[in-house]
């Protein structure tokens, strides 16, 4: 979904005369027949990490007054008290404004974005509605909305305001993929690694049953597409295609992706498990071992945990809190850095890689009957953390074997 870097807040005076201008029209709106013109429009997604799954507005046209704006349900505004720490719990309030419609695709265009535009098929009643529900939502009391990024967004609000106004019902069709949520995300961060990894090691098995096909359309390309085949059934029993006319706007322009780091997380792994093997054998071969390596490991994997378990307790993002993955990723980690110090600087032995071991390994032992889908890289790291409790065990066993002989 497309969200605003800064929220594009008007003055409060100048706010009040668009939204008295817009409920006289809607008012009004109703006597001519092409009086109103309402459409949805679909941009899609950029490289920015705020951009990559696209972005949905409402497009309200009123020829004869000059009327020409879009509704964006996708801003919010980042300079509020405390913003960071209410977008972790989940608690972020986002917003929605008009925005002229020469302001709306300036902004597409340089990013390289395409604007598909489907003109809805209302009829006068309805439409005059819509705009009055659209300006009520501007009002300030009225403008915020609890933002949820699968069920409460810019798409899905721009869908639930069509329905709120519709005589009748619409009905889908059975069109889009039956995916998951994360099949669905998967789509849109193949190009960016580092994102998607990132979005793995954050969600959980929640993310993996397959949605419905309404909830599937959260992304707005699927709302678009089920816009496409589906009909409006009137109170009287007629049905007429829910969208009248559809075409490009805005046409995409190539864009480079930039890499997000020199290397993928596979390779970064790879890396990764390169010197945890190199450490063990220099371990194995001086019989000595590299306590601070275990202890920079612990720290990383426990400051991982905390973030992964804090997400998993408090907060409110869907998805969060069904994450297997805390079972690696766990703050309990933090309790073996003083007991790794303290058993290598007092030549002492130490339960510790006992338990880390058994950890590790019931881990790797019941991965593939977890029901969610880890991140590509959670199993190979849980292979090359292994390499720390086998090498205190397997550099004690020489050191004791050298003593004896």
């Amino acid at each position: 979904m497309r969200v605003s870097k800064k929220s594009r807040t008007f003055a409060p005076v100048f706010r009040k005369i668009i939204i008295t201008a817009l409920l006289l029209l809607a008012w009004t709106g109703g006597k001519g027949q092409d009086s109103l013109r309402v459409s949805v429009l679909t941009c899609s997604p950029g490289q920015e990490v705020y951009s990559l799954y696209g972005h949905t507005a409402i497009r309200v046209q009123a020829p004869k007054d000059s009327l020409d704006e879009v509704f964006n349900y996708g801003v919010f505004d980042f300079r509020k008290p405390h913003f960071t720490w209410h977008f972790v719990l989940g608690q972020t309030d986002y917003m929605v404004e008009p925005l002229p419609w020469r302001y709306f695709i300036v902004e597409y265009e340089r990013r390289g974005s395409s604007i598909t535009e489907q003109e809805l098929n209302l009829t006068p009643s309805e439409a005059s509605c819509l705009l009055s529900a659209l300006a009520e939502n501007c009002r300030p009391e009225n403008r915020e909305y609890r933002y949820s990024f699968l069920s409460n967004n810019c798409t899905t609000k721009v869908r639930d305001m069509v329905e709120g106004v519709i005589m009748g019902s619409i009905q889908y069709p059975d069109s889009l993929p039956h995916q998951t949520a994360r099949q669905i995300l998967h789509k849109y961060t193949a190009q960016h690694p580092w994102a998607q990894e990132g979005n793995d090691l954050l969600l959980g098995a929640e993310m993996d049953t397959i949605m419905s096909e309404r909830a599937a359309m959260f992304i707005p390309e699927n709302m678009m597409q089920a816009f496409d085949g589906a009909y409006i059934l009137s109170r009287n029993g007629d049905m007429r295609p829910l969208v009248r006319n559809k075409k490009v706007i805005l046409e995409a322009k190539p864009q480079a992706v930039e890499p997000e780091f020199p290397l993928s997380p596979m390779q970064a792994t790879l890396v990764f498990a390169a010197i945890c093997l190199l450490i063990l054998m220099l371990e194995i071969w001086t019989k000595h071992l590299f306590w601070l390596w275990d202890a920079l490991i612990l720290l990383l994997q426990g400051l991982a945990g905390t973030l992964l378990t804090f997400m998993f307790l408090f907060s409110e993002h869907p998805g969060v809190g069904s994450n297997w993955q805390v079972w690696l990723f766990n703050p309990i980690y933090l309790i073996g850095i003083p007991l790794v110090i303290k058993a290598a600087t007092g030549h002492k032995q130490t339960l510790w890689y006992a338990f880390y071991f058994a950890v590790l390994a019931l881990f790797l032992l019941f991965s593939p009957w977890i029901p969610q889908v880890f991140a590509k890289i959670t199993v190979p790291l849980a292979l090359c953390l292994l390499t720390r409790p086998l090498s205190y065990y397997l550099a004690k066993g020489e050191k004791e074997r050298k003593i004896k002989r």
